[in-house]
């Protein structure tokens, strides 16, 4: 993740490059006050926004909309708004990283998250989920499904 614009710069909204490499799915959340802006700059991503008829607790990838929608594949050139309340994700399920740009308003919630996130994650020993779920209720992240990291199976 390569920080744009913080919120030491802008009242609206913090930027931010990701870099999702093959496997990750961020597990599907929401926020009750911040929105989100997803732009697919290189490769593929399965994404999620809208509220599922039914939010089951270990995956997002199979849920639907009572009207219908379902995840989609997002492609170079893909917009993703998601207002504050609707559950959203993104997973790569494909062998290659693929890159988006992230915009989160207000700032400077989601900068702020990332960095304690890194901190907690780079500790010695064992990852402290307590401490990642103090963190999430802290930013405005009720986490629906598990954020995950498997390496996908490689193409033949």
């Amino acid at each position: 993740m390569t920080f744009k614009v913080t919120g030491a710069r802008s009242r609206f909204s913090s930027s931010f490059e990701v870099l999702v490499p093959p496997g990750f799915d961020v597990g599907a959340h929401v926020h009750t006050r911040s929105e989100e802006l997803f732009y697919v700059l290189e490769g593929e991503l399965d994404v999620l926004a809208f509220e599922p008829q039914a939010r089951t607790p270990d995956r997002w990838q199979g849920w639907r909309s009572p009207t219908g929608e379902q995840v989609a594949r997002a492609t170079p050139g893909t917009v993703i708004l998601v207002p504050p309340g609707c559950p959203h994700a993104f997973a790569n399920p494909t062998d290659v990283p693929a890159r988006m740009f992230f915009q989160s308003s207000p700032p400077p919630d989601h900068e702020r998250y990332f960095e304690e996130l890194l901190t907690i994650l780079s500790a010695d020993g064992p990852v402290d989920h307590s401490a990642i779920a103090a963190l999430r209720r802290r930013y405005d992240i009720e986490q629906l499904t598990p954020l995950r990291h498997d390496q996908p199976a490689r193409r033949r």
